[in-house]
């Protein structure tokens, strides 16, 4: 009797479904949605316009994802609901939104839909920097504790910035609203009818401790007098761990996927760590890299310790028995999508469609037999401003070295450098902390087709770096998941052990390229302590930028 588990990724511009076969780890089908509205960050559906770094989404492109992609990976194999024995699902993170006392979210309400502050806010909205460096200054001035399990510096992706920003900028709404979610918990509402809250969300975005919980009510209202119970209220204290399921598909869940109702459904899992079992990483010293429009590396470690400027680390997040840490890098893929789009010439996205092939391929093939430091470039990869190590949306991207002889894929290939010297930074953070990196390896769609970007991430690093086989990794590790919430298996370790996928390909540096990174990377982290510690003008040329926009 066939017996399958699914796994749903909810990415940045579509959600991704795979059915896999709970015995073999077989990825039977896969189905795609993309999210109508995509990312919200020019103006509202009724075409109000947003102001800067604004990132919302629409929620009911979540629901369009399970009512689509579900039945579609279903009917591919031809297999009833009875053959799903459970659903997993992983989501960008924070991605948050406002609810009311029945679950629905403020901007599906007719009296909200024209606020900004009732959408979804995505992962990548920085319009709270300056909320988050209050919060910072705060717990700084009063010795808070749990500031140094996240590195001493919270980020504007978080959840409590994104709270505050509501409520000062738009407090009625913030009155009106019962509880802020991550919309993977908000889907776990949608689909079980059960309201829990996972504590990889709320440990890693949320502020959260197992030991602890959330900060206290006196920084609260420290903060904001009108954040006076927040905690119990608009948070909910609710918070699950692994070994604990989200529920089980009632009647409208069932309904909206076409599966059966009383299927389990595992607690979601943030994306990048979800994919970390699909590769079987599940052993101390092993790093993850998870490269897509932004990066997120993730490490295991039996010891918690404080590392300055990571995102933080929480025990038991993603594989039981160790402390899983979180450090990320904000732009990746749309570091090098913003510059396809909007600094090649006419003349090559003519030659790509001539040859049928996409202008980050054609880049690629002009650059990569170029040497490394030959373009005489040196780039700083923060054009979504820094998560780490300096947790400053503010900061911005840089290209140094410019000159009229300069070709555009010799500046693609510098931006490309650039996002691997971020993640060397990373890496040494770790290891100076006593975390030691015994093994790397990359998933996503870029880390699997990129060659020539994984070629020079293990030569700027000088170390090997293992691809994973899976494209639809963090989707995988839902599933499984998914699996260990079923019964099929008795924890995730296991289940990486049958289900994962191998690594298809290894790269190993080259120890002529990587003599020569060592010197450009001395370079870089020249800059980067410079313009990102010492020289404040990114932050003053935003500012500037930002006053002019308003005049």
């Amino acid at each position: 009797m066939a017996a399958y588990v699914i796994g749903i990724d909810f990415g940045t511009l579509s959600g991704r479904t795979i059915l896999v076969d709970v015995h073999t780890g077989e990825e039977c089908a896969e189905s795609v949605f993309f999210y109508p509205h995509a990312v919200m960050d020019e103006a509202l559906p009724n075409g109000q316009k947003l102001p800067p770094n604004y990132a919302l989404q629409h929620p009911q492109d979540y629901l369009d994802v399970l009512r689509v992609t579900v039945p579609d990976v279903m009917r591919q194999v031809g297999a009833c609901a009875e053959d799903v024995l459970g659903l997993g699902i992983d989501f960008t993170a924070c991605t948050l939104l406002p609810v009311d006392a029945n679950g629905t979210p403020l901007c599906m309400k007719a009296e909200y839909r024209d606020r900004m502050h009732a959408y979804v806010k995505l992962w990548k909205h920085h319009a709270a920097q300056s909320y988050a460096d209050e919060i910072n200054a705060l717990a700084e001035a009063r010795g808070e504790e749990w500031l140094k399990i996240y590195g001493g510096k919270i980020s504007c992706e978080w959840a409590l910035p994104k709270i505050l920003q509501v409520l000062r900028e738009d407090p009625e709404l913030y009155r009106s609203t019962v509880r802020f979610t991550e919309a993977a918990d908000w889907l776990s509402l949608v689909l079980t009818g059960t309201e829990t809250h996972s504590a990889a969300f709320a440990g890693y975005k949320a502020l959260w401790n197992a030991e602890t919980g959330y900060p206290s009510n006196a920084f609260m209202t420290a903060l904001d007098p009108a954040l006076d119970g927040i905690v119990g209220s608009k948070l909910s204290t609710r918070v699950l761990g692994m070994k604990e399921i989200a529920g089980r598909l009632d009647r409208k869940g069932a309904e909206l996927t076409g599966l059966k109702a009383g299927t389990p459904v595992a607690l979601p899992m943030i994306d990048a760590h979800a994919a970390m079992p699909a590769i079987n990483l599940t052993e101390e010293g092993a790093l993850m890299m998870i490269l897509g429009t932004s990066a997120c590396h993730i490490l295991n470690a039996r010891e918690a310790r404080n590392v300055e400027g990571i995102c933080g680390y929480v025990k038991d997040g993603v594989i039981p028995g160790f402390y899983t840490y979180e450090a990320g890098q904000a732009g990746v893929g749309d570091v090098y999508d913003w510059f396809v789009r909007n600094c090649v010439p006419q003349s090559y996205c003519a030659e790509a469609v001539e040859r049928g092939i996409g202008l980050h391929q054609l880049l690629r093939e002009r650059v990569c037999g170029e040497r490394p430091g030959e373009c005489g470039l040196l780039a700083l990869d923060w054009l979504n401003g820094n998560r780490s190590i300096l947790v400053n949306s503010d900061l911005r991207g840089m290209i140094l070295g410019l000159n009229l002889q300069t070709r555009p894929e010799q500046i693609y290939r510098a931006l490309i450098e650039a996002t691997a010297y971020g993640l060397r930074i990373i890496m040494e953070q770790y290891e100076k902390s006593g975390i030691p990196v015994n093994r790397i390896c990359a998933a996503g769609g870029i880390a699997k087709k990129d060659g020539m970007m994984m070629q020079i991430y293990a030569d700027v690093l000088n170390r090997e770096i293992a691809v994973a086989d899976s494209t639809q990794a963090a989707a995988l590790g839902s599933a499984m998941y998914a699996s260990v919430a079923a019964g099929a298996y008795p924890n995730i370790q296991a289940a990486a052990e049958k289900l994962s996928k191998p690594c298809s390909r290894t790269y190993l540096p080259d120890a002529q390229n990587a003599a020569v990174y060592d010197l450009l990377y001395r370079e870089y982290k020249t800059l980067h302590d410079y313009f990102g510690k010492e020289n404040a003008v990114m932050l003053r040329l935003r500012k500037w930028s930002a006053a002019a926009k308003q005049e």
